[in-house]
């Protein structure tokens, strides 16, 4: 039987930088590889659109989720979106977050650029 080489492996996560690159093993925020760019976000491969008011006062927003995109892809999507809707909003982790209902207009908006789109929610 013989014995595979194991490679070092570079750390994931360093208390002093963060989420460190797996192929660089620099931290993501100073990652300038390919590999960083490649990586698409969680999913199934349904982009779903809802609409939340919890912890907002009343105030509504359209919440976005499973969005395959690396997270540079997904503020530039949400800066398009924002523009559309004539709106702010934010980008927290995985999901987007438009100020305002506006799950309509982001639904064709989402469909027309070729995703596989769902209302959420109520």
């Amino acid at each position: 039987m013989a014995l595979r080489k194991l490679q070092p492996q570079s750390p994931v996560y360093s208390t002093e930088h963060g989420k460190m690159c797996p192929a660089c093993a620099r931290p993501v925020k100073e990652c300038s590889c390919r590999h960083r760019q490649q990586q698409p976000g969680p999913g199934d491969g349904v982009v779903r659109v809802s609409r939340e008011t919890k912890g907002r006062k009343g105030a509504g927003v359209t919440i976005i989720t499973g969005i395959p995109l690396h997270q540079a892809g997904l503020v530039d999507l949400a800066r398009e979106l924002k523009r559309r809707c004539g709106s702010g909003g934010t980008v927290k982790g995985d999901r987007l977050e438009i100020q305002g209902d506006h799950r309509d207009l982001l639904l064709t908006e989402l469909t027309r650029r070729g995703w596989k789109v769902k209302r959420s929610g109520s």
